[in-house]
């Protein structure tokens, strides 16, 4: 399979993760077995590691969503980043090479509920030097 088409097969499903494979294949005008077998070499080598839904954070009622940049303690990564994937206000947690080391996409009912997990949570982890929260406000694109 040419790079082309594994291209265009891949901006489908950027474009629209939960497109069929049938759909997959009239858009990125290839046959329905290639995007099958294409799809499963990329999920099997974990180039693709899940699928997911875009969620507006304006529209979804009773939930606030804020990344939070988290600053650790070199000596304690390992540690601090198994703690943070096992709590379950972390949706999402990335390595970062910007102003923080990690970010975590916390979800809560409300700015105060991501507050006190930021206070309770995740600054109680040893090793947690600061957390700062940015709140996602409205999906643009």
């Amino acid at each position: 399979m040419s790079a082309e088409t594994e291209d265009r097969i891949l901006a489908v499903l950027e474009d629209d993760a939960q497109a069929s494979y049938t759909e997959i294949a009239d858009r990125a005008d290839v046959s329905k077995p290639t995007v099958r077998k294409y799809i499963d070499k990329l999920e099997s080598e974990g180039v693709i590691v899940g699928y997911s839904a875009d969620i507006d954070p304006k529209k979804l009622s009773g939930k606030s969503i804020a990344m939070v940049g988290v600053d650790v303690a070199s000596e304690r990564y390992v540690e601090v980043t198994r703690k943070l994937q096992d709590l379950e206000a972390v949706e999402s947690l990335y390595t970062s090479s910007g102003d923080h080391m990690l970010m975590a996409e916390v979800r809560a009912a409300d700015g105060d509920e991501v507050g006190e997990i930021i206070q309770d949570e995740i600054l109680s982890i040893d090793g947690v030097e600061a957390a700062h929260p940015s709140f996602l406000q409205e999906r643009l694109k």
